[in-house]
């Protein structure tokens, strides 16, 4: 699925992926590829992205992207809030 994630600042991400777990008013779900349509608020926490390929692959990585030490195929993002939207195998991360 296509990821984006976009703060006020910049685009901090854009990419393939086969996962990802946000971090949820109520607590922690996860989209997968073929995902139903949702909208959802997001509360502090950290975004987890398994890509589809080694994050090596990107030319370039935000500041704020930490990169799992154990699986280069994972990311790491800490947020302070924000909104996601699932739609047709896109997922948007509008986050703070």
């Amino acid at each position: 699925m296509q990821l984006e994630i976009i703060t006020p600042e910049q685009k901090i991400f854009k990419g393939i992926a086969d996962a990802v777990q946000l971090p949820g008013k109520d607590g922690l779900f996860q989209i997968l590829d073929n995902h139903a349509p949702i909208i959802s608020t997001l509360a502090e926490g950290m975004v987890k992205i398994d890509l589809a390929d080694s994050y090596r692959k990107f030319d370039e990585l935000s500041g704020q992207i930490e990169p799992d030490k154990s699986n280069d195929r994972i990311l790491r993002l800490p947020i302070k809030g924000g909104v996601v939207e699932v739609s047709d195998n896109k997922v948007i991360v509008l986050a703070d």
